[in-house]
């Protein structure tokens, strides 16, 4: 089985690589090997690979300077997505598409479920909002698209890596408290994509529509609560050698250029049922993910 994945250097794609299963030949591809927003190159690259699945582990996730950079978070959130599920209808390929739990707006106090009203409050959610109905409205059936949040790695730069850092060189922090979600460790992501594909290889599906899945670790938290855990593990790991005050303080305390969700917390039981994974808390995967950081 061929599969090729966009977003090659990304923490997702990155934790895809390590992880794929023995019998697919893989080909991924950074921004660099494959611009997405280049139509021809999609279509030269995908022609000659001939992949059976295609993972879009590709976007523009810089929330806040996508306000401003409106045109580039658009060109790869919105037409990347359109022209690799052009590419892919052309040879029958199926595509995995990842998404964000910023499709929603953040006012409801229960988990996300697949089908509920989606409403972007910032360029990035709308870009990436965009980009799923084209792939929803070209191929139908072949994709699945899969909104995640919160994502982390031992590979580049996130949440618990600048906490580590900011933890051993401040005196004190602030961290928000009024947004609440749930991490994802992008291997557990990966774990589940594989096992998609595995399923979805030879299997037809008889819907419509794009599959839609959540999936992101078991749990809930603010950003201040995974602060706060990653303080408490990394000083049991011996990765800090002192604690800090962490204080936990409201967004408006702590204004961005892009308005976040509130409230994105989403239900993963439609992912766990289609791919046969179950989710693990969060506070056990980032412990997880620490001990690979520390080895490393």
């Amino acid at each position: 089985m061929k599969v090729l994945i966009t977003g090659k250097g990304g923490q997702l794609a990155w934790e895809l690589e390590q992880l794929a299963p023995k019998n697919v030949q893989l080909l991924s591809c950074s921004a660099q090997d494959l611009d997405i927003t280049d139509v021809d190159q999609v279509n030269h690259t995908i022609e000659q690979f001939q992949p059976n699945i295609v993972i879009n582990a590709a976007a523009y996730t810089a929330v806040d300077k996508a306000e401003t950079d409106t045109e580039t978070a658009y060109a790869v959130n919105d037409l990347g997505s359109e022209y690799l599920a052009l590419a892919c209808k052309k040879i029958s390929a199926k595509l995995i598409h990842v998404s964000t739990d910023f499709v929603f707006d953040g006012t409801k106090t229960t988990p996300y479920q697949t089908n509920d009203q989606v409403n972007p409050i910032n360029v990035y959610g709308a870009s990436k909002l965009a980009g799923d109905s084209k792939v929803n409205a070209i191929l139908g059936n072949q994709a699945i698209i899969i909104r995640t949040a919160w994502v982390y790695s031992v590979n580049g730069n996130n949440f618990v890596k600048t906490m580590l850092r900011l933890m051993a060189e401040k005196e004190q922090l602030g961290i928000v408290y009024d947004q609440v979600g749930t991490p994802t460790w992008a291997k557990g992501l990966a774990t589940m994509i594989w096992a998609l594909v595995e399923k979805n290889q030879n299997t037809e599906s008889t819907l419509d529509a794009a599959k839609i899945l959540h999936w992101t670790d078991a749990g809930v938290c603010s950003w201040y609560d995974f602060a706060v855990a990653i303080q408490e593990l990394a000083v049991e790991k011996g990765m800090l050698d002192k604690t800090i005050p962490v204080r936990p303080i409201p967004a408006s305390a702590y204004p961005t250029p892009a308005q976040r969700p509130s409230f994105s917390v989403i239900d993963k039981q439609s992912a766990e049922q289609e791919s046969g994974v179950e989710t693990v808390h969060w506070r056990q995967q980032l412990s997880t993910m620490m001990d690979e950081l520390k080895a490393n």
